[in-house]
């Protein structure tokens, strides 16, 4: 990452440097997941759509740990192995929007509630700025060569109300707090960095 744009990274130390963690990522653009990759402080698990597992990628993604999942149905598998590296000590990245859009985190899914509540592990909010606002001029689809992206590292907290109850009602009332701290976050981001 750091040979192909400039990313200045703030706010890492508040990562926890041991145990479970999950970042929550905002996504609008095909390479937040690999520069928060590239620049987190801990190795992280990315719960990445199956489609992207094919030819070279799917045993370089596998190598790396990243995490296949099936977005078309409840996917158990993902969400065992998901749960077990967060059980190991590990860093989930999830992406709580689902896919690429706004990056705003307007419309979040219970992915996220869930695998904070069942795990306990913290949520640490990470905004990614600056990836998409401009195009490249020699390959579109990326952002220009050298051009600065900010990853901007949020303060822990816990989703869960410290009752210890996973029903929906919980779940749902655990994702609209979460929404909360992520949209305070990002803005407070904005802020921080100008964007």
């Amino acid at each position: 990452m750091n040979t192909l744009w400039r990313p200045r990274v703030l706010g890492a130390w508040r990562v926890p440097a041991t145990g479970p963690v999950i970042l929550a990522v905002n996504h609008a653009h095909n390479i937040d997941g690999p520069m928060l990759m590239g620049t987190a402080p801990r190795p992280v698990h990315f719960l990445i759509k199956k489609e992207a597992f094919i030819g070279p990628l799917d045993p370089f993604l596998t190598g790396i740990g990243q995490l296949k999942v099936d977005r078309t149905s409840a996917d158990r598998a993902a969400v065992t192995s998901a749960l077990g590296a967060l059980e190991a000590g590990g860093v989930l990245g999830i992406f709580p929007e689902g896919t690429r859009g706004g990056g705003d985190f307007s419309s979040i899914r219970a992915g996220l509630a869930y695998f904070a509540v069942r795990s306990g592990a913290p949520i640490v909010p990470v905004a990614v700025l600056g990836s998409s606002e401009r195009t490249g001029r020699l390959i579109r689809a990326l952002p220009p060569l050298r051009s600065r992206v900010d990853i901007v590292f949020g303060d822990p907290f816990a989703a869960g109300d410290g009752s210890g109850l996973r029903t929906r009602k919980a779940l749902d009332e655990a994702t609209v707090r979460i929404q909360e701290r992520l949209t305070a976050h990002l803005e407070n981001a904005r802020r921080l960095t100008g964007r």
